[in-house]
């Protein structure tokens, strides 16, 4: 599936050195688009020689109440000289991060090679899951998709991604939303819903059937979630 933004996880606490993140990015062509009515503001930072709209947008765990001691909702935070929203299980991308490594011979514009750290692909899903039941129709839609995408990507490895959740995501995870991730093969896709078949109506360049998407999502899960 092809996004126009990208979605960067930070730790509530991040100590930069030099130029702060904010810095970094208006030197390198990023605006600021501010959205909504939080303290801050939620911001999109839009690179503006980009034609196809991209942006990045940064994301941190939300602990404990969505809303301060004085009643207002704790959205946003400032981290690293950005403004960051709050969400949860964001915490889940930060443990066990693969890194890749970009270059020019790889098809990225880049002098020298850069080396970046990505969501592993079993924190990737089991962060979807736990935040399926607050999506609106339209996110959800589109979780959906990324979770069918990302274990068709890695159909040949479940294996490998069993072990990574036994051996170290699951762990991190609370007893009780441990179990909504390894029940959800059966709970989200056991059965054909709105939610899949409105997955289909977003793929682009592909045809996927809707029993297509369940069959793919309830194997893969089974396989690396079950208990």
């Amino acid at each position: 599936m092809t996004t126009l933004d990208a979605d960067v996880a930070l730790p509530t606490e991040l100590k930069v050195e030099g130029q702060d993140i904010y810095q970094r990015l208006t030197e390198n062509g990023f605006e600021a688009e501010f959205l909504g009515d939080h303290k801050p503001p939620a911001t999109h930072y839009h690179l503006t020689a980009e034609s196809g709209g991209f942006y990045a947008e940064f994301l941190t765990p939300l602990i404990g109440s969505a809303k301060g001691r004085d009643g207002k909702s704790k959205g946003t935070t400032q981290v690293g000289g950005v403004v960051s929203q709050n969400l949860r299980y964001i915490e889940l991308l930060l443990h066990s991060p693969w890194t890749i490594t970009l270059s020019g011979a790889s098809g990225f514009p880049l002098a020298q090679e850069r080396t970046v750290l990505v969501a592993n692909p079993v924190s990737f899903v089991a962060q979807k899951v736990l935040v399926h039941g607050k999506r609106n129709r339209e996110d959800k839609a589109k979780d959906i998709l990324y979770i069918h995408d990302t274990l068709e990507a890695f159909g040949a490895r479940l294996a490998d991604l069993r072990a990574e959740w036994q051996e170290t995501i699951g762990g991190q995870l609370h007893p009780k939303a441990r179990r909504e991730v390894e029940g959800a093969a059966e709970i989200l896709f056991g059965r054909l819903t709105d939610a899949i078949r409105e997955a289909t109506q977003i793929v682009q360049g592909r045809t996927l059937s809707p029993e297509r998407i369940r069959e793919v999502c309830e194997f893969g899960m089974e396989e690396i979630f079950r208990s």
